[in-house]
């Protein structure tokens, strides 16, 4: 009954314009899916539906049928509290999460309290076989490990990954990017070693250089240093 309550609401949210505008974003979803619920709306009914009683329901009921309901899905989780009942719910998630958009939004607020016990349990999502459970735990390590928790373990477990899957390379050129915006010296050796298989490493630093958070000179160099 919740999720048809839930469906209801949806299409009741729905903006038209939108949907057709967002489901050109996503390739791998069909369009046909695409409700089109803008973000806030969602992230608003997400928190209703986080105090509901049965909302459990709703997050049993996996695969979902449309992609707004994913992107609920996704939001419902990252209202969750309790560190341990969160990891359970995204690992319960990962494997039927199928877009980049959703794999980004999941962003559960409990993990920045917690990363001594969320890197365990990265460790095992980098080393997954599906390839939006592999670009959500670098998107992790992103979020969560390149500031005061900053360790060479990090990029170079992103390093190592090679894949075949655009959405995977792309999270780790996106990795690198943001990782030379907040810790040029210590992530510089691999560009300048070439760590990176070719399309990753270039897009990395195109990505590099894009950004307003890196200085002229260090775009320059990042430059010269493309395959």
């Amino acid at each position: 009954m919740v999720t048809e309550d839930i469906r209801k609401e949806l299409f009741r949210l729905q903006d038209k314009k939108y949907r057709d505008f967002q489901s050109k974003l996503i390739p791998t979803v069909e369009q046909d899916s695409v409700i089109g619920v803008r973000t806030p709306e969602l992230r608003k009914f997400a928190k209703q539906i986080a105090k509901r009683e049965d909302a459990e329901d709703f997050l049993r009921e996996l695969p979902h049928g449309y992609f707004d309901e994913n992107q609920l899905h996704g939001f419902v989780i990252s209202e969750i509290k309790d560190f341990n009942r969160c990891v359970e719910e995204v690992k319960y998630f990962l494997p039927f999460v199928d877009n980049w958009a959703t794999c980004d939004q999941l962003s559960p607020k409990i993990f920045k309290k917690h990363r001594q016990e969320l890197f365990s349990h990265i460790r095992e999502w980098i080393a997954s076989d599906h390839t939006y459970t592999v670009r959500f735990a670098i998107g992790m390590l992103m979020q969560h490990f390149l500031d005061e928790e900053f360790d060479l373990v990090y990029p170079e477990m992103v390093s190592l990954i090679r894949s075949e899957e655009y959405y995977v390379n792309m999270m780790i050129a996106w990795y690198f990017a943001t990782a030379l915006a907040k810790q040029y010296e210590a992530v510089l050796p691999y560009i300048e070693e070439k760590k990176l298989d070719t399309w990753t490493h270039n897009k990395a630093i195109q990505k590099s250089v894009e950004s307003s958070r890196i200085a002229p000179e260090q775009k320059a160099y990042l430059k010269s240093l493309k395959y």
